[in-house]
């Protein structure tokens, strides 16, 4: 009898640290390699914490971060004698690469420039590799009613929705698309979570104390730039895990420490995201 139950306790052990990846497969993880800044790093760093947390015990990322506009993928592209251009090409000849992650940023003249060469070049050792953008949101948070003004809009939330769904998916992932038609190339808008907690705070439905800038910890932003503070991160990174791992958040174990549903957020802007763009 007590071996039954020590057999049914592994069982249960094993079915826990497993997903399903909805073809009646468990997903263990994959291995990725994430290129971007200041707006991805967080991102990409608390998915190794998440996906641990949740269970995919083969979860691996190589992460290359450079700051602002040095993290688009042209930058990291066109400075070819930098350890970080070598870095990322070794990543990819080593094979074995299953996700392909980047930010956005490019020239407005040529917006596929950079993405176009390092999808190209992962496919030669990685031919089945899925290829991923986040769209970060527009900095400066204090100044966004300003800034979607300028561009003629009435607001951030149809500022970024212009951004996410016409800049980025019409001139960059479309053309892609195009250029790679077997391999799957999908976003995540990982900026709605700050543009959201930022709404909320300002109507009063955030569950928890947080100030809009200060502190990582207790702070939407860190700074007037706009770097992610550890509440927008954890939202943010739900989004990867649904995005990435298409992961049920309701049945999410990872505890946030904050009382607002930032699971619930989470999984809302991913089921509002055009779904033509999901992976």
């Amino acid at each position: 009898m007590k071996r039954i139950f020590s057999l049914l306790i592994a069982i249960l052990f094993l079915s826990a640290c497993s997903r399903d990846d909805g073809s009646g497969n468990k997903d263990l993880g994959h291995r990725m390699l994430l290129i971007g800044n200041s707006f991805f790093k967080p991102y990409a760093e608390q998915l190794d914490v998440v996906a641990a947390d949740e269970g995919y015990t083969n979860h691996n990322s190589t992460l290359v971060f450079r700051g602002g506009d040095n993290g688009w993928a042209i930058s990291f592209w066109n400075d070819s004698t930098t350890g970080s251009h070598q870095q990322i090409k070794d990543a990819f000849d080593n094979g074995g690469i299953e996700y392909f992650g980047m930010t956005t940023g490019s020239s407005p003249t040529n917006r596929t420039e950079g993405f176009k060469e390092w999808i190209q070049y992962g496919l030669q050792e990685n031919p089945d590799m899925k290829v991923f953008i986040s769209i970060p949101p527009i900095d400066f948070p204090t100044n966004w009613t300003d800034t979607a003004q300028y561009f003629g809009f009435n607001s951030i939330e149809s500022f970024y929705d212009y951004f996410v769904n016409t800049i980025v998916h019409k001139t960059v992932v479309d053309p892609l698309r195009a250029e790679f038609p077997n391999t799957p190339i999908f976003t995540i808008p990982t900026g709605w979570a700050a543009v959201h907690l930022l709404k909320m705070k300002q109507d009063g439905l955030l569950l928890d104390s947080v100030d809009l800038s200060g502190p990582r910890a207790t702070s939407l932003f860190t700074d007037a730039k706009g770097h992610q503070g550890q509440i927008i991160i954890d939202a943010g990174t739900l989004m990867w895990m649904k995005g990435i791992y298409n992961f049920d958040l309701n049945t999410s174990e990872y505890e946030t420490g904050f009382n607002t549903d930032l699971h619930g957020l989470a999984d809302q802007i991913m089921a509002d995201h055009d779904p033509l763009y999901n992976q």
